[in-house]
Parts: C-alpha cells; sequence; structure tokens
C-alpha cells in the first residue's frame, strides 16, 4: 500500500490540539466534583416544611392551588387596576371631559343597581358627575365579567378616594343581570339611568 503524498502546504501547518497537552486542572476538576456534591447533600437535607414567612408569605393552601373562601378570590383593585383605570385613572380622577371621576361621584354612592346597571350594560350618552357633563362612551362589561367580579370592582369603588358607601355583594348584581336580560345596547346617558328603579 503505497503512503499519501504530503504536500508542503500540509507540512506547514501544525498539528491539531488534544487535551493531553493542555489538560484541565486537577483543581477545577475537584471544584466542580465538590460545587455538585454539596447540592446533592443540600437538596437531600433541605426543609420543604419551612413557614411561609421566610419566603413571599404565601401559605400552603395557596401554594397548593387549594380553594379559597370565595369572598377572598376576587380582588376588586386588582380588576379595577386592570379594566378601569385605563379610563377613569388609578386615581379615580378621570379625565376631565371625557372620563368621569369615581371619586366623590355620586353615581358611586348611590343605588346599587344603578351602578350594577352602568357596568353591566354600559353608557353612550352625556352623563353628569357634580356639576360637569362628560360625553366619553363607556363599554359594557355584562359578557367579560361575572357578577362576583363585578361585584368586587363596585364594592372597591365605593370604597376608595373618599367614598363611603357600603359593599355591592354579587346577588345585587345578578338580580340587576337578570332584571335587564334583554337590554341588548348601552344606557343613554342621565335620563334613562334615572328613570331605572
Amino acid at each position: 500500500m503505497n503512503d499519501p503524498e504530503i504536500l508542503p502546504q500540509q507540512q506547514r501547518e501544525l498539528p491539531e490540539p488534544h487535551e493531553r497537552h493542555h489538560p484541565m486542572p486537577w483543581a477545577v476538576l475537584w471544584l466542580v466534583a465538590a460545587m455538585a456534591a454539596f447540592g446533592i447533600v443540600y437538596i437531600a437535607y433541605s426543609e420543604v416544611d419551612t413557614p411561609s414567612s421566610w419566603g413571599d408569605g404565601r401559605t400552603r393552601a395557596e401554594l397548593a392551588g387549594e380553594a379559597r373562601p370565595a369572598a377572598a378570590a376576587v380582588d376588586g383593585a386588582a380588576l379595577y387596576g386592570a379594566v378601569c383605570a385605563a379610563c377613569h385613572q388609578p386615581t379615580g380622577r378621570g379625565l376631565p371631559g371625557v372620563f368621569p371621576p369615581l371619586a366623590g361621584s355620586e353615581w358611586v354612592a348611590g343605588k346599587e343597581g344603578t351602578l350594577a346597571a352602568i357596568v353591566l350594560h354600559g353608557i353612550n350618552g352625556p352623563l353628569t358627575v357634580g356639576a360637569q357633563t362628560y360625553s366619553g362612551a363607556m363599554p359594557s362589561f355584562k359578557d367579560q365579567l361575572d357578577d362576583a367580579q363585578i361585584a368586587a370592582v363596585l364594592s372597591y369603588l365605593r370604597s376608595q378616594w373618599g367614598n363611603a358607601a357600603g359593599p355591592v355583594d354579587a346577588g345585587t348584581v345578578a338580580r340587576v343581570r337578570e332584571a335587564l336580560h334583554g337590554r341588548s345596547g348601552p344606557f343613554a346617558g342621565d335620563a334613562e339611568l334615572k328613570a331605572l328603579p
């Protein structure tokens, strides 16, 4: 068998590097092995029943996903921040001439049923809050939020920014939803809302 011809260009090339010329230092190998051993021992001896106060404060039931009481299931403040704050602002002061304020509003402090009707069906017409008239449109939330969620948001509104009205329960919202089940459009402002029972 003939040996392959080695060209001058090939003779100029350096040989391929091999680890045997520069092996990994033993100190690095020992360090990696010690870290792996420490991790195994740490996990094996770690406590899984540590108090929630050591972490983020969640209880075992919350971490396990167990059912919480229905009263604590809906956070009205979080829903307000997600659904309402873009228009009515986080401060509840609204936008002048467009979105009415919820702080100090007679509609918020007024009849629970009227407030529930506003959130369920929305408004598309002039609405007077205080001495100022607003012409913005409010969308309907009857298909986006259930009765408990609407009740939580309304209860939050009625207790914030100087408002001191009582909470609204889901039963009240359900009764208003049932009474207005045939309605398909928003309320046409003040006049129609004042006519509600």
